[in-house]
C-alpha cells in the first residue's frame, strides 16, 4: 500500500480529562508520527496539536478516527496526493 505524508490537526478540550487516552493512542501509532507540536491556548481553555505523519492511508485513517472519537478531541487530516 502506498505511503503518504500528511498532517493531523487536533483541537483538544478538557485536556486534563483526556490526556492519558490521547497519549496512549499516539503511542500506539508512534511508528507513523514524524513530529509533534502542541500549543496550549490557555485563554480559550484548549490545546492545539499538529502531528506530522507518514504511513499508508488505512493506518492514517485509523489514527485520525481513533483520535477524533475521543471525547473533547476534534481531528482533521490532510494528506499528500501521491506517496513514494
Amino acid at each position: 500500500m502506498e505511503q503518504r505524508l500528511g498532517v493531523i490537526g487536533l483541537v483538544v478540550e478538557a485536556r486534563e480529562k483526556i490526556c492519558d487516552c490521547l497519549n496512549a493512542v499516539l503511542s500506539d501509532y508512534g511508528h507513523m508520527i514524524v513530529g509533534r507540536m502542541g500549543i496550549p491556548y490557555r485563554e480559550r481553555g484548549v490545546s492545539v496539536i499538529a502531528l506530522i505523519v507518514d504511513g499508508n492511508t488505512d493506518e492514517l485513517g485509523a489514527l485520525s478516527g481513533k483520535l477524533g472519537s475521543l471525547p473533547g478531541v476534534t481531528a482533521k487530516i490532510a494528506l499528500t496526493k501521491t506517496g513514494k
